[in-house]
């Protein structure tokens, strides 16, 4: 939980009075590998912040799912879209290496809003992670190659050659797994 509270302090002071209700309103979780934190068609409830793991948001097809985000520790996940909305998802999230999440159901959130001097800032600083994230996204498959944006993946989070199927990343810049193995070829 300080992990939290460090990330929030980076951007503006929390009293203790309410950091600590603030902190009355988390839960830890732990989830295995391999395990869908929303599947498509339910409603998100939850906001968390993963303090270790690692997370892939996909739209689920028939022949091979579309992975469209990677989320990593240090950052807030959730499908913010039918959480705003309280509407069924169109996509799911799944672990996809043992995850520590500090999680808020969407009805202790509202009550954090209303009943705390920083709530709206914790509400905000969410926000606009979860929208930068998703702005970066759109311009990467806007201008970049795919071996762009494989490079790049590469440089921001190294370890992910390791820990993320080729399969996926192949989907997440936008081509087959085939031409991923030509680009590692040429690199």
């Amino acid at each position: 939980m300080e992990q939290l509270r460090k990330y929030f302090e980076r951007y503006t002071k929390i009293s203790d009075k309410d950091w600590d209700i603030f902190c009355s309103r988390l839960f830890r979780k732990e989830v295995p590998k391999k395990r869908l934190l929303l599947a498509a068609g339910q409603t998100e409830n939850y906001l968390a912040f993963m303090e270790k793991g690692i997370i892939r948001y996909f739209i689920p097809k028939e022949d091979s799912d579309l992975t469209f985000e990677f989320a990593f520790e240090n950052s807030f996940v959730n499908a913010y879209d039918s959480f705003l909305k309280r509407t069924p998802s169109i996509y799911s999230i799944e672990t996809l290496s043992a995850a520590i999440l500090w999680r808020i159901n969407y009805n202790d959130l509202q009550f954090i809003y209303a009943n705390t001097e920083i709530g709206n800032t914790i509400g905000r600083l969410a926000a606009e992670e979860l929208y930068l994230k998703k702005s970066k996204r759109e311009k990467s498959l806007l201008n970049e190659t795919a071996e762009q944006r494989y490079l790049k993946l590469f440089t921001e989070q190294p370890h992910l050659i390791k820990e993320i199927p080729l399969r996926f990343i192949a989907s997440y810049i936008g081509i087959t797994p085939q031409a991923l193995s030509r680009i590692r070829r040429r690199i």
